[in-house]
């Protein structure tokens, strides 16, 4: 027996997970039956069926795709930054800027949902990771103080984790996106010579 293909989704349903993405960010997907999407999308039933099986694996399919999205386009406005602590600041930056298109309902919905916080969580990781990077990186340039780099790319870890549960969130009253922009100023404040 073959393994079955997965095709590449055609340039409509491209445009329809765009516009599905813009929908769930501004109002959330939890409230939203299939029948609500396709009203609101102008498209049949079977139209979302052929992205997805289930309006669970839709949303989860547009959360992906949403932080797939960022990942690739702050990637690209880190692309040639040699210097570690603007790599960090535009890194996060652009973090802060992709969470800022996130509604409060989008970002309950995420909380809320495990499979769709699963693809939040793989990208926190990542986003942790790069972090990691970042500052081994100036502090072999010399650029950052001779800290303990593991342990400070850690705690970022830890910080970023706690920003992505919604703790820090519920602690402080305050957005993810926001909650990036301080940990960029906590980390180069703390890491620069």
């Amino acid at each position: 027996m073959r393994p079955e293909r997965r095709r590449r989704p055609t340039a409509r349903q491209q445009a329809l997970l765009g516009d599905l993405e813009a929908l769930f960010l501004a109002e959330g997907f939890a409230v939203f039956t299939l029948d609500d999407l396709a009203g609101r999308l102008r498209c049949s039933k079977s139209t979302l069926y052929a992205l997805a099986p289930s309006k669970e694996q839709l949303a989860v399919k547009v959360v992906t795709r949403f932080f797939r999205g960022a990942a690739e386009r702050i990637e690209e406005r880190i692309a040639g930054i040699d210097d570690a602590p603007k790599l960090i600041g535009e890194y996060l930056a652009g973090v802060a800027e992709h969470l800022n298109r996130a509604s409060a309902a989008f970002m309950r919905d995420l909380a809320e949902f495990g499979p769709a916080r699963e693809a939040y969580q793989l990208n926190s990781r990542f986003a942790a990771t790069r972090l990691r990077q970042f500052i081994d990186k100036g502090v072999a340039d010399g650029v950052f103080r001779d800290v303990h780099a593991r342990l400070v790319a850690e705690m970022t870890g830890l910080i970023i984790e706690g920003i992505q549960t919604g703790v820090l969130a519920q602690r402080t009253d305050v957005s993810d996106a926001d909650a990036f922009t301080a940990l960029g100023e906590l980390l180069l404040g703390g890491l620069n010579k």
